[in-house]
């Protein structure tokens, strides 16, 4: 689930019109973006302890109706037992047939609502457990079900247990995605600000900031969030919030950051120009741990997991900036680093995880097609050369590595010049041997601008046998490589070579 960029690769010279292939693309990513709208990612979580895991393999959970009966008539009459019946009943609400039983009974939920509401401690705790486990059930009408406890389960948000208030918070999370009545019953309840109060109440507890994170990301996925969850969520404290966890220092563990960051990434994909979150710095905040991730991925360190916080953070960098204006990245960014970052990244990452790769090209792509700042800086910082041992590898990193090296060349012609002694014009002859109509594309415009920018390019191509090669490109089945390399042909290179031929030796 993530927003393909608005942002396309700057090849714009005079004469060399690129906008069917342009018009082509936008169609493309239009419909990527809506197919990413309309598949709702969401997944439920089911809280264990050691004690629990421990008695759930000496039982046998796979309860017949008569025993649910039993247990649910054991809790209505009060006694020292009851809170033994409490933990063998939601031992056995983890099978899904005794959870449809259960709701069968007569106030079954009202009376675990009750025993939430009570006075006694444990009992509290185990009835919160049993509606857990309710709330894992992958039957829709369990959720619907359980919606006379949601206010007293948003009630207790603000209690003092981390405990009760996780639990409080998972069983939320869960119910969210199975029933749109039971979505806008948690939404009128006021939802959004309770998960807010408890963030800024519990902002120094990383389980329950977690918890809240699970919570949010369930909301911000489901279908209709665009439009009645996000403007509630952006005129809250929680973008703030969610952005504060992303420090690249120690006091979390990964998991709060890990949640925060979806969150985020649900924000910015969903949103069109996300300036709310670019007002709060969100682009900065997510860049300074993008810097200190690559700086440990460049000294070796993966971390089992890491990429898990990785993925998010990179989506929510592309969406931003693709919703910048031309000045915004380089006012907001001024780090070299990033682009360090982010080509450690893509090296940590390329062989083990391609598609983790493939998003941080992505970035890069955003970041040089906004910025001529970070195009120098890929010179600058000689990391080029790294760029161009990526371009052999396929699953659209190639091709995506050929859009950050056109944002480069397409920055000043003196950039083209560094390109070509970098060893990118020999890259291209073998780039232009692809079968991948897309990598053939980049790669004449790439071309096109080297030849334009120097004598020395032209010639070197030509000698190195340029020429066939763009020549072999007229027997080709796609009408625009044919005409890209007839132009090419045409105007640097026919004529170079008839210069070359008559030049005496």
């Amino acid at each position: 689930m993530w927003r393909l960029s608005r942002v396309c690769h700057k090849t714009r010279r005079a004469g060399y019109s690129l906008e069917d292939f342009r018009l082509k693309r936008r169609e493309r990513e239009k419909a990527l973006r809506q197919a990413r709208r309309d598949k709702q990612l969401v997944s439920k979580r089911l809280l264990l302890n050691d004690d629990e895991v421990q008695q759930e393999a000496t039982m046998d959970t796979s309860s017949e109706e008569k025993d649910i009966v039993g247990l649910f008539n054991q809790l209505q009459h009060s006694g020292p037992e009851r809170e033994a019946v409490l933990k063998t009943l939601s031992l056995f609400l983890r099978d899904s047939s005794a959870q449809l039983a259960f709701i069968k009974q007569e106030n079954s939920i009202h009376m675990l609502v009750g025993l939430l509401t009570g006075t006694d401690t444990r009992c509290r705790l185990h009835s919160v457990r049993c509606l857990h486990e309710l709330s894992h059930s992958p039957h829709p009408s369990v959720a619907s079900a359980c919606l006379p406890a949601t206010p007293y389960l948003l009630t207790y948000l603000s209690g003092q247990s981390t405990m009760f208030t996780e639990l409080c918070l998972y069983t939320l999370g869960n119910l969210c995605p199975d029933s749109d009545l039971v979505r806008d019953k948690l939404l009128a309840q006021g939802i959004i600000p309770a998960l807010a109060n408890c963030m800024e109440n519990q902002k120094h507890n990383s389980v329950v900031v977690e918890a809240v994170g699970f919570t949010l990301s369930q909301l911000l996925q489901t279908k209709e969030a665009s439009s009645k969850i996000i403007p509630c969520v952006l005129a809250s404290t929680l973008p703030t919030q969610l952005l504060a966890v992303l420090t690249p220092d120690h006091h979390f563990s990964l998991g709060p950051a890990i949640e925060c960051a979806w969150c985020l990434h649900y924000l910015t994909c969903s949103c069109e120009e996300n300036k709310e979150l670019l007002a709060c710095g969100a682009l900065l905040q997510c860049s300074t741990l993008i810097v200190s991730l690559g700086g440990a991925a460049a000294q070796g360190n993966k971390e089992d997991g890491l990429e898990l916080l990785v993925c998010p953070l990179l989506r929510c960098m592309a969406n931003l900036l693709s919703s910048c204006t031309p000045d915004q990245p380089s006012a907001c960014l001024s780090d070299v680093k990033l682009a360090a970052a982010l080509c450690a990244l893509l090296q940590a990452y390329v062989r083990t995880r391609p598609a983790l790769a493939r998003e941080t090209a992505w970035v890069l792509n955003n970041l040089t097609a906004q910025s001529s700042f970070f195009c120098s800086a890929l010179l600058t910082l000689n990391l080029v050369p790294g760029l161009l041992q990526l371009l052999p590898f396929s699953q659209g990193i190639n091709t995506m590595i050929l859009r950050v090296l056109a944002n480069v060349a397409h920055n000043k012609k003196e950039s083209c010049v560094q390109l070509a002694h970098a060893g990118l014009r020999s890259c291209l002859s073998a780039t232009l041997k692809l079968a991948d109509h897309e990598a053939l594309t980049l790669s004449m415009d790439i071309l096109y601008m080297l030849l334009a920018s120097s004598p020395q390019v032209v010639e070197d191509f030509v000698r190195q046998g340029g020429i066939s090669l763009l020549e072999s490109f007229q027997y080709h089945s796609e009408e625009d490589l044919r005409r890209r390399s007839a132009y090419l042909l045409e105007r640097h290179l026919l004529s170079s070579s008839s210069h070359t031929d008559s030049t005496p030796s």
